[in-house]
């Protein structure tokens, strides 16, 4: 009873401190003992946010973590008026003032169909022939705690993986036939360059990303759905941003996304485009 309690307060609070773009000095209240708790704190947040769930991220736990966490990687949803789409020109994306901002360079797999509700075991092929297609994007990672990553895995899915938006580039030429490695980027931060790398460098390649949402979402009772985003996870790292700084990835045969970073409330980022 007391952690019900504990986890409809700390949600209430992390929503209430996202919608006025504030920031949270500490974690509001005890930190969720496990990831059941901490997953039941996140899908009570989810029905306090205004917005539908356009997609969803997945982020890696920290080797030394993993085994005490029980997964390699965690997940948070990502809504619809966050989702901004790459037309060429910088995106504009909220930044916490006082919290944790950051840009990952990331593969977004666009999913094919609904998953089965009932089916909570996947293999890394059955996740794969699930995608419809394969974008270039960004995603903005975003928290009013701007320790989010210090407090591990329980505070970054409590606090919707510690996901601010997505910005979605076009679709990745040849991802069908070209391997994990072959897929490659190049992150900037006020055109300096902060990161490169590839999605086979993720543990288990992008697909993998997939298949663990796949399981994990049908256990939370929130099957995938056709046309789902999926940020399937940081490649080049995690890269810190403040308001007015820019961003670039640049993806080797896709092109290359821009973006500017504005504090919250600013009129450039009051919504998204949606996912589509």
């Amino acid at each position: 009873m007391a952690q019900s309690r504990d986890s409809a307060s700390t949600a209430a609070t992390l929503v209430g401190a996202r919608l006025a773009g504030k920031a949270l000095r500490a974690f509001p209240g005890p930190l969720p003992a496990d990831a059941l708790a901490a997953y039941a704190c996140q899908d009570e947040a989810i029905e306090l946010w205004p917005d539908a769930i356009a997609g969803w991220k997945v982020g890696l736990v920290a080797p030394e973590l993993a085994r005490a966490w029980g997964e390699d990687r965690v997940t948070g949803p990502i809504f619809a008026r966050s989702v901004r789409r790459s037309d060429g020109t910088p995106a504009p994306f909220p930044v916490f003032l006082g919290g944790f901002a950051a840009i990952e360079a990331e593969f977004v797999l666009i999913v094919d169909r609904d998953a089965p509700a009932d089916k909570t075991e996947w293999t890394v092929a059955e996740a794969r022939d699930m995608v419809r297609a394969v974008h270039i994007g960004i995603e903005t990672a975003g928290s009013p705690l701007a320790a989010i990553n210090d407090l591990g895995p329980a505070a970054i899915v409590a606090d919707f993986g510690n996901n601010a938006g997505l910005i979605l580039g076009p679709e990745l030429p040849g991802w069908r036939r070209e391997p994990p490695d072959a897929w490659r980027c190049e992150s900037f931060v006020d055109g300096a360059s902060v990161g490169r790398g590839h999605a086979g460098l993720l543990p288990g390649g992008a697909f993998e990303s997939l298949r663990f949402l796949l399981a994990c979402n049908a256990r939370r009772h929130r099957p995938l759905r056709a046309g789902d985003l999926i940020s399937a996870g940081a490649v080049t790292g995690v890269h810190t941003i403040a308001a007015g700084q820019s961003a670039r990835v640049e993806f080797a045969g896709g092109g290359e996304i821009r973006g500017v970073a504005h504090a919250f409330g600013s009129a450039a980022v009051q919504t998204g485009d949606g996912p589509r």
